[in-house]
């Protein structure tokens, strides 16, 4: 069972991992601006593709070339879970997880003709089960997304004149819902 000192090494861990990359803090980032950077990084193109992936495909995968790098993710994910896919795999990447050489008909399949399958080095054909791996990846595409996502830690939002009433009727359930517990 992990202690509270093991989960504290594994949030610092991953807090350098993203400190590493040397992102500015005042910095609006962007997914193109981190795959950018990263591309910098990694001294070759680091590519973002949407793809209707096969039933029973992940939803994203991290294919390694000798010259470039792509993030493959399902085109029909809602947005905000595209997002958090694309960071996962760069989590991945980010953390250079060791992964398994294949050569995948899946991944020639979805890249055929632009690229000869015959190049692709490594595909990353996780499991996503709860290894540490999966758990860096994840914790480190969500310390990403904190920098990119757009939503307020505001917990009030302006109330249009048209649903005040409706606010005010809702804010009564709730207190009497708190009154009951």
């Amino acid at each position: 069972m992990p202690t509270d000192q093991h989960h504290s090494a594994f949030r610092h861990r991953c807090v350098e991992r993203v400190r590493a990359l040397g992102l500015a803090d005042e910095e609006q980032l962007t997914v193109p601006a981190l795959c950018e950077r990263l591309s910098g990084l990694r001294g070759r193109p680091l590519h973002v593709v949407a793809i209707g992936l096969p039933l029973g495909s992940p939803d994203g995968l991290l294919i390694e070339m000798q010259d470039q790098d792509f993030i493959v993710y399902e085109a029909r994910l809602a947005p905000v879970h595209q997002q958090q896919v694309v960071l996962h795999e760069i989590g991945h990447l980010i953390c250079d997880h060791p992964t398994l050489a294949t050569h995948s008909p899946l991944v020639a399949e979805l890249f055929t003709p632009s690229l000869d399958p015959g190049l692709v080095n490594r595909v990353l054909g996780r499991d996503h089960t709860h290894t540490e791996e999966e758990r860096e990846a994840e914790y480190i595409g969500s310390l990403l997304g904190q920098r990119i996502c757009s939503w307020s830690t505001d917990k009030t939002r302006p109330v249009p004149p048209g649903a005040q009433d409706l606010v005010v009727r809702l804010s009564a359930l709730e207190s009497r819902r708190l009154a009951w517990v």
